[in-house]
């Protein structure tokens, strides 16, 4: 496995390839100043093939990368994580260590469900959305393209967050959030409008 982006979030995935014994052939990522990450060699971007997991913790520029590229996107689930069987996991979505993840939920492309989340039966994640570490999503939530639910958040069960929207960490989410704004709380609140990728 290869991975594009040479910082935080890549550690972490490496450890996810490693406890799975699964070879990290190499990195690729933008800075001519970075040349290894734990031991492992860093290319320059123009090299990139695959199969690759975008190790980039920002949604929108790993949205970017992954639709600029043609190659085989590969996955990271921890063994750690509890999956369903009857769980759905796109390509390029990582599953970090501790997180449980039940049945019927479908997380889609290039998506994050960082350590010791918790998504509950039915759920939707659209693509490239990040579940940060610690949130619970209960039952029958949807998540649209590109959201970001901040550390330790709480979603009811049936609620909608809109696509690039942002949840503050701690927040307690009791009713749908429409897409890009940033809502903080609890209980949750819309605070200002967001800038909404352009022509997606």
């Amino acid at each position: 496995m290869f991975l594009y982006g040479a910082s935080g979030h890549a550690k972490v995935i490496i450890d996810i390839l490693r406890a799975n014994h699964e070879r990290v052939e190499g990195l690729f990522d933008d800075d001519e100043n970075l040349h290894t990450l734990l031991g492992y060699p860093v290319q320059r971007a123009m090299k990139v093939r695959g199969p690759l997991i975008i190790s980039i913790g920002n949604n929108s520029i790993r949205k970017r990368i992954a639709e600029s590229l043609d190659v085989e996107f590969g996955k990271a689930i921890h063994p750690s994580a509890i999956v369903s069987e009857e769980a759905s996991i796109e390509e390029g979505s990582a599953i970090m260590q501790g997180a449980i993840v039940q049945s019927d939920v479908y997380i889609g492309r290039h998506c994050i469900i960082n350590t010791g989340a918790s998504v509950d039966h039915e759920c939707i994640i659209e693509n490239y959305v990040h579940i940060s570490p610690h949130c619970t999503l209960c039952g029958n939530v949807q998540v649209g393209e590109g959201a970001w639910v901040g550390a330790g958040t709480t979603i009811i069960p049936g609620v909608k967050i809109g696509k690039w929207s942002v949840i503050g960490a701690g927040s307690v989410v009791t009713k749908d959030v429409p897409d890009g704004v940033l809502a903080v709380g609890n209980r949750c609140r819309e605070i200002k409008k967001l800038q909404i990728l352009k022509g997606k």
